[in-house]
């Protein structure tokens, strides 16, 4: 119960602070919801820190393996600490940095649902459920960083990262898929405890080119780092949160949980190293020339996740700790950084290191706590930095092995702690020092304490952690590590001082590297009229995202509405492609003698009168009511066809559906040019007829094969258990309301919106009388005749269904064109039962409450039942709950009928407008 109030909590805090108005109001909820979960995760600590592995399961898709589970063991209490302990701080941060905002309140629910999407990513507990938070925060995170527009670059941030994360997600997706498949499993412990079926698998190329996709887009590592700098456009309370403990250390969490299952291999080393080590280099370079205050901190954060993704790389159980203590020292030093540089730019009016010097004058406070919180960033000594930066240096001196990789590791990582160290005295210099400022909108003064005091604790923890780590942080990190590693922990050592060793030379080597490459490039002010390193990788995406627009106007332009042939024949096409891509390995002339003895006696005519009206609808083309009678014959024909195939559902519901669209059709010809453009070039008419028989054949092809093939089947089952597990002797029936309820649910309420959308579409178009049958005296004569007949056997339809041909399906398209007769013959749309917003509303109502119901008796969503009463008179009757559910489709299928024919029928004609 805890684990899901820790999950549930900021959700439900997001959707009461989106109804507040008072910022105190919403400042005072969002700051509880972080404390309160920070809290709860207080009183696990110490169980989880011993090894425990805390779960909680709700059975969610019981068919298909999958739980809704929460699941947390030291791993996923650092994370989630991290989350909720920094978002408490940034919460307090933002109050200030945000006065005055009258979005305040939106601002909180936002980052109290990226909060609880983050959440849910460390303690998901089954694959499925941690691809849906993984995907969550994207969202969110598009959301926040778009928080400032229309502003351009806060939208062109948003998108990219939503982009480029979203590709991301469709990898995991895959990952996962193929991930549960491979370990037998969905549930996140019977994966990490099947690392060697896995890695056996064939599949494991392809769900670790999948993973890596979906972990290096969203923690911005090599060839996707571009995105993260741009995402700098958000509010910097956003920038603190993102960069320090959220959504790019979601992909850092990723590759440690998994490290067990996916780890340990050359394809992993060389890809997941490989990737790490160019971004630590890139970030590293590109930080140093950034003239932005936020810009330099954002390339810092790409280095470092380059870092620790490195350190993962290496596959040592040692480097494995070193990269859980990096990314707990980088969110301390990266929140505390970026909240120091939104006060600056909060109290200067800019952030550009040209113009922002000497602000040591000006505010001592924010910079002492900004100078410890570089120097940890520079891996100072005496500061949290130092330690897991050593351990970093020791790790790429000690690797083994791939000697080429072996040989460039220390230099790369000596390399990259030199720009660490020049872009931290760059930080340092050109804002509190580096002479006056120049041009400032402003006069700078210190913040309000309380805006401060977050980059005070996290400064504080900074120190505490580098003089005296084990008692600070000894036990957590290591509960940690041996919960990511999956196995024993390997002997280290947090102490400050190891002797002189190779580690610390390279760190002093570092040091005074770094101060010489920035005096260097700061000799007479140099590297501030030097221009920014060329974005390459965000220039490819907008080239691709204009290239993709291009294509989309192409495709318009190609396939726009008034060119129906052309778009009949791109979907023929498509039709062929997919039907006879998976048959061409058949062999369709080996069912030839099944084929000819298959064919009922009178099919032959049924099919071939049917391709006679068709032909003779291609004739009259200039005719469109003679077509649409033709087109009607064909669609009689199918129905026949069904009939003699033994399928009297499929028959029946062909029948109805044929005269509502016949119906339909009539209405909407007014929409539709008199005369069709003739097609005068014999190639373009035998293309099209070629594409028509290739179509139809096509399909009959794949129809044939479908019916032949017996794999398997799970009719084999439905056809088993139709009377004893629905209580229902018509099989087809109860497939659609029983065993694939949940489906038929989706569909309706596609149905629904469908209908709302046309609806809505053609409001301003609809007239509020129908005027061409004013006056007509057989139509509402023959409608009070025919409707209580329609009514009394769409209810008799709908009651025989579950035993006998008939269903909610059939007996809803029988009585909706009564309905729709009933409103031409009264001449308005507004007649007395023709209310199809009442019907959808009612029949989606209906099916929901029907899969509550079971909910609420402890039974999962829709599922169904039966019995068979005796009552007096009356005899046995048969009952099952699946038939309310079935009422429900009836409904909502008179609704999207009526909606539909009535929303063409009443539109104004041409000369009316």
């Amino acid at each position: 119960m805890t684990l899901l109030t820790i999950c549930l909590l900021p959700w439900c805090a997001a959707l009461l602070l989106a109804r507040l108005r008072s910022a105190t109001a919403a400042f005072a909820l969002a700051g509880a919801c972080a404390l309160v979960v920070l809290g709860l995760l207080g009183q696990m600590a110490q169980a989880v820190w011993a090894g425990q592995t805390l779960q909680s399961s709700v059975a969610w898709l019981p068919a298909l393996g999958v739980s809704a589970t929460l699941r947390i063991d030291a791993l996923a209490w650092l994370f989630a600490t991290l989350v909720s302990g920094i978002g408490a701080l940034v919460i307090l941060y933002a109050r200030y940095y945000m006065d005055g905002d009258e979005r305040l309140p939106r601002f909180f629910a936002l980052l109290c649902a990226f909060m609880g999407a983050m959440l849910g990513v460390v303690l998901a507990g089954d694959l499925v459920l941690l691809a849906m938070f993984w995907e969550l925060t994207s969202l969110a995170s598009f959301l926040l960083i778009a928080f400032n527009a229309p502003d351009r670059g806060a939208v062109r941030g948003a998108r990219a990262a939503l982009a480029v994360t979203g590709m991301g997600g469709l990898a995991l997706m895959a990952a996962v898929v193929m991930l549960g498949r491979a370990a037998g499993s969905f549930d996140l412990a019977t994966v990490l405890a099947a690392g060697d079926v896995v890695r056996a698998d064939p599949r494991y190329p392809w769900i670790l080119t999948c993973f890596l996709l979906a972990v290096f887009s969203k923690s911005a590592q090599f060839p996707f780092q571009f995105w993260l700098a741009r995402a700098m456009a958000a509010p910097t309370p956003v920038s603190a949160y993102l960069h320090s403990a959220t959504l790019v250390k979601a992909g850092i969490f990723l590759l440690l949980r998994f490290y067990p299952v996916l780890g340990g291999t050359d394809a992993w080393f060389f890809a997941v190293s490989t990737a790490g080590a160019i971004t630590l280099l890139l970030g590293g370079v590109a930080a140093v020339f950034q003239h932005d205050l936020k810009g330099l901190l954002a390339y810092s954060t790409v280095s470092h996740l380059g870092l620790i993704t490195l350190l993962i790389g290496f596959s040592t159980p040692t480097a494995i700790v070193a990269a859980v203590f990096h990314v707990i020292n980088h969110a301390t030093f990266k929140a505390s950084l970026f909240m120091a540089a939104g006060i600056v730019d909060h109290e200067c009016g800019t952030r550009d290191l040209r113009n922002v010097n000497g602000m040591w004058r000006y505010m001592p406070l924010t910079g002492s706590l900004a100078i410890v919180a570089a120097a940890a960033m520079a891996g100072v000594p005496l500061l949290n930095g130092f330690l897991s930066k050593e351990m970093f240096f020791g790790e790429a001196l000690a690797l083994e092995g791939h000697d080429p990789i072996a040989l460039l590791a220390p230099l790369a990582a000596l390399l990259a702690g030199a720009a660490g160290v020049a872009y931290s005295a760059r930080f340092v210099h050109d804002v509190f020092f580096n002479g006056a400022p120049i041009n400032l909108p402003r006069t700078p003064h210190e913040p309000p304490l309380w805006m401060a005091a977050p980059v005070a604790v996290l400064v504080l923890l900074c120190l505490l952690v580098g003089l005296i780590p084990t008692p600070i942080i000894g036990a957590p990190l290591a509960a940690a590590a041996h919960a990511a590693l999956g196995g024993s922990l390997p002997s280290y050592s947090l102490a400050l001082w190891h002797g002189f060793n190779g580690p610390l030379a390279m760190s002093a080597l570092a040091l005074v590297s770094g101060v010489g490459i920035y005096a260097v490039l700061m000799r007479k002010r140099a590297l501030h009229q030097r221009p920014l390193p060329d974005p390459w990788g965000y220039r490819q995406f907008e080239r691709l995202l204009l290239t993709l627009a291009r294509s989309g106007v192409v495709l318009v332009r190609q396939l726009r509405g008034d060119r129906m042939r052309l778009q009949m024949a791109v979907l023929a096409l498509a039709a062929v492609l997919a039907a006879g891509w998976p048959l061409l390995g058949g062999g369709f002339e080996a069912h030839l003698p099944e084929l000819t003895a298959a064919i009922p006696q009178g099919g032959i005519i049924v099919w071939v009168v049917g391709a006679v009206f068709a032909i003779a609808a291609t004739s009259a083309r200039n005719q469109p009511v003679t077509v649409l009678l033709f087109l009607g014959a064909v669609g009689l024909a199918v129905a026949l066809a069904f009939a003699g195939l033994s399928a009297p559902d499929l028959s029946l519901t062909q029948l109805f559906v044929e005269v509502a669209t016949v119906l339909l059709l009539l209405l909407a010809l007014q929409r539709l040019p008199v005369e069709a453009p003739p097609v005068r070039s014999l190639g373009k008419r035998l293309r099209y007829a070629a594409i028509a028989v290739a179509g139809g054949g096509g399909t009959g092809w794949l129809a044939w094969e479908a019916m032949l093939r017996k794999p398997p089947a799970i009719s084999d089952y439905q056809l088993a258990n139709a009377v004893s597990g629905a209580g229902g002797t018509n099989a087809v029936n109860v497939i659609i309301v029983d065993f694939r309820g949940f489906d038929t649910l989706g569909e309706i309420t596609v149905l629904a919106a469908a209908a709302l959308i046309v609806w809505a579409f053609l409001a301003r178009e609809r007239a509020g009388v129908l005027g061409r049958f004013q006056g007509s005296f057989m139509l509402p004569t023959a409608v009070k005749i025919v409707m209580p007949f329609a009514a009394l056997v769409a209810v008799h339809l709908y009651l025989r269904g579950h035993n006998l041909p008939g269903g909610g399906f059939v007996a809803g398209l029988l009585l909706a064109i009564g309905l729709v007769l009933e409103a031409l013959a009264l001449g308005s749309w507004r007649s007395p039962h023709a209310r199809p917003v009442r019907w959808l509303a009612a029949g989606l109502g209906l099916a929901l409450l029907t899969g509550a119901a079971s909910l609420a008796l402890g039974y999962p969503f829709l599922t169904s039942a039966f019995g068979h009463p005796v009552l007096p008179v009356l005899g046995e009757i048969p009952l099952a709950s699946a038939a309310l559910f079935d009422l429900g489709v009836l409904a909502v299928v008179v609704g999207a009928t009526v909606m539909l024919i009535l929303a063409f029928a009443f539109g104004r004609e041409e000369g009316k407008k």
